[in-house]
């Protein structure tokens, strides 16, 4: 399918590994020039080379932490009129919540809920002028069910969907769409930290805890981020023009509700 969207800019935050780095491959793929972001830059240069070598797309490299205002201008420098803003960022670490303190919360809200709003505010003008914008925000399953650990990343992701679903319908008729992926289990390092976290804590080996959690999920695997990007892509795309405002799990069945 032809998503429409070749020549259109797209930023995707902390993009260098992982889901990320899906959602930057797949746009690429569609044609897009793309800003790859993350920390480490010799890791971001060499990742923008390899996607740009794949797609034959134009791939900026932007070593920046996006979750500071330095960060954030450094992003928006390398592309100041973005079609496309894809918010992704690295969540706190698995943690008891007894032993989160105030700074410590207060820090996982401003890289979950706060830095994605603040792009958002620096971007969604333009797109409304120039009527096109798609929005997607990596939020988690966890904000629609408990996960033991994440109790501060939950927290912050939640109070991004619940701050954006009036945002979204504002901004509609001007054609830009805001819509939430929340990935479930996929194959990523974080998972893997998770998956560690709980072996330590319960005593199991990892091997126990993979085929545990492998057993709750319907698809019977993890996912793969080149999965998560591919309908990343197609929410940015000219066809999902009519979506918005959607929360939309990626997790092989893992969350049960019929509605």
């Amino acid at each position: 399918m032809d998503l429409g969207i070749a020549g259109r800019k797209a930023i995707v935050c902390a993009s260098s590994r992982g889901i990320g780095r899906g959602c930057a491959e797949a746009l690429a793929g569609a044609g897009c020039t793309v800003v790859v972001n993350g920390l480490d830059a010799g890791r971001v240069a060499r990742v923008a080379g390899e996607i740009a070598a794949a797609s034959g797309a134009t791939v900026i490299p932007v070593a920046a932490d996006v979750s500071t205002r330095a960060g954030q201008d450094a992003i928006l420098a390398a592309c100041p009129e973005p079609d496309i803003l894809v918010n992704n960022n690295a969540g706190p670490p698995f943690r008891d919540f007894r032993t989160l303190d105030r700074e410590a919360m207060l820090a996982g809200v401003a890289q979950n809920m706060v830095t994605p709003i603040e792009l958002i505010q620096a971007v969604i003008d333009g797109m409304a002028a120039r009527r096109f914008g798609r929005i997607v925000n990596v939020t988690s399953l966890s904000v629609l069910m408990p996960i033991p650990g994440l109790d501060l990343s939950s927290g912050a992701r939640a109070g991004l969907t619940a701050f954006l679903a009036g945002v979204a319908r504002g901004v509609a008729a001007s054609n830009v769409t805001i819509n939430n992926l929340l990935p479930g289990k996929i194959d990523t390092d974080r998972q893997r930290a998770g998956m560690n976290w709980l072996a330590e804590r319960s005593g199991r080996t990892l091997t126990e805890v993979e085929a545990d959690q492998l057993k709750a999920i319907p698809a019977g695997r993890l996912g793969t981020p080149a999965e998560f990007g591919a309908l990343c892509a197609f929410l940015c795309s000219v066809h999902a023009g009519y979506l918005t405002g959607q929360n939309i799990p990626v997790d092989g069945g893992l969350y049960t509700s019929a509605f």
